[in-house]
């Protein structure tokens, strides 16, 4: 079951379960939509794969299996993430 971790992990932006502006990637790396497209070109900085929406739990289940509130707010030297967008970006994620 996702987490549904509570902030970007680069910029520590609140995202809140029911935030449209979440971004995930395979391991659950959390970020806004901005930091996950704009800032790292949708390559996750730790795994190099794609980014997708999170989606958001209904008020039924998230009653029942809440939201993560543990924050992650680990910033992204982004020299290093810059690098390896560039070693990825032009392969699709599914031959990564």
């Amino acid at each position: 079951m996702l987490e549904l971790r509570p902030n970007c992990e680069h910029c520590n932006k609140d995202l809140p379960n029911t935030s449209d502006e979440a971004m995930i990637c395979t391991f659950e790396c959390t970020y806004c939509k901005e930091c996950a497209l704009d800032v790292f070109e949708n390559v996750c900085p730790s795994c190099s794969g794609n980014f997708v929406q999170r989606p958001i739990r209904t008020s039924k289940m998230i009653q029942k299996y809440p939201a993560s509130t543990k924050k992650v707010f680990k910033p992204k030297d982004l020299g290093k993430a810059k690098i390896n967008t560039e070693i990825f970006i032009n392969i699709e994620p599914e031959k990564r």
